[in-house]
């Protein structure tokens, strides 16, 4: 069975830090594109970063640039996204996905998702 399961969320204080991850059962996540997303009530889902198949690119939205980090263990088989100094405005259900070809593809496979939220 196909599978990708996040976890990792929780409750944080604002700029504090927390690790995401995504696991994969029934295919090999290194033969994909991984992004993650993620989804605010009230707002449209938002792409957060992606790592890519052949060379590892890495992508980020402006909003998250240099403070959350996306890698792969490929021994794993699980993709990560590092968060740190997070905001109130991170706080989101966040799901990974898995596209055959590229961050910019329609992505085959999603995650149920993980809550974050950020508050004092």
């Amino acid at each position: 069975q196909v599978q990708l399961v996040e976890s990792g969320g929780g409750l944080v204080q604002p700029g504090g830090s927390l690790r995401l991850s995504c696991a994969a059962s029934g295919f090999t996540l290194n033969y994909y594109a991984i992004g993650w997303f993620r989804q605010a009530p009230g707002k449209e889902r938002e792409g957060v970063s992606c790592i890519s198949i052949s060379d590892g690119t890495t992508y980020y939205a402006d909003s998250v640039k240099g403070r959350f980090t996306i890698s792969r263990d490929n021994n794993g088989n699980k993709v990560y996204l590092q968060m740190d100094s997070l905001k109130p405005e991170d706080s989101a259900v966040y799901f990974c996905a898995a596209d055959h070809s590229s961050c910019y593809g329609e992505y085959d496979f999603w995650g149920q998702g993980t809550q974050v939220t950020v508050s004092s």
